[in-house]
């Protein structure tokens, strides 16, 4: 694959006191061209968004209590407040049905049923300690219309387009939301290696330099 330059964008600790548009252009403006693709992490559009939330603020239920425990440890959903947080966002019934045919699914081989059909938060919520304090003691759920926020940077900031990345060190890249013009799996995959730092690194933002070639 072609190589792209990609830079990191330091910035403060972002809150939901925070427009993710103002933000990039207090910390980026100088650095983004009319050809570059603006990159977000998405744990960080979603708090901006207010979509963080304290464990206090969840009351988990025995469904929860028992569903829980079927997911690995460090998994983002095996706590009780997380489970409940899925719950909250997508029903029980649906949750519960997912659980029962992710299980008969494995026995016969097949991965990742439960995840394609509990919902996109199955996919997307951050359990405590998976974001960068003081966030590190809540639970982000996934952003909300990921590509309205990517066409709302794009035309805040004058670049070619954006994109609200699902980035980690495993690997595991996806682009939740982008903008016109952009191809989602070419920028998964530019970003393959994780160039955002949600932790003490503080750079959420980064930027594909010249990712359209005139």
């Amino acid at each position: 694959m072609e190589k792209y330059k990609i830079v990191p964008v330091p910035t403060r600790i972002l809150t939901h006191h925070d427009d993710i548009c103002d933000a990039i252009l207090e910390y980026a403006k100088d650095k983004i061209g009319p050809n570059d693709v603006v990159c977000t992490a998405e744990s960080v559009v979603a708090i901006t968004q207010g979509r963080a939330m304290r464990c206090e603020e969840f009351h988990p239920g025995p469904l929860a209590k028992v569903l829980s425990h079927l997911f690995p440890a460090k998994g983002s959903i095996s706590s009780w407040y997380s489970m409940q947080s899925l719950i909250d966002a997508e029903g029980g019934a649906r949750v519960l049905w997912a659980v029962i045919c992710g299980f008969a699914a494995k026995c016969v081989g097949v991965s990742g049923t439960f995840y394609r059909m509990a919902g996109k938060q199955a996919r997307l919520i951050d359990d405590v300690t998976g974001t960068m304090p003081p966030y590190d003691k809540h639970i982000v759920y996934g952003p909300a219309e990921p590509e309205k926020v990517a066409e709302a940077i794009t035309k805040a900031c004058g670049c070619y387009g954006a994109a609200i990345a699902d980035v980690n060190d495993l690997k595991r890249s996806a682009v939740l939301g982008w903008s016109k013009g952009v191809d989602p799996d070419k920028v998964a995959e530019i970003l393959i290696d994780n160039p955002f730092g949600n932790g003490s690194e503080k750079t959420p933002i980064c930027i594909i330099k010249d990712y359209h070639k005139v």
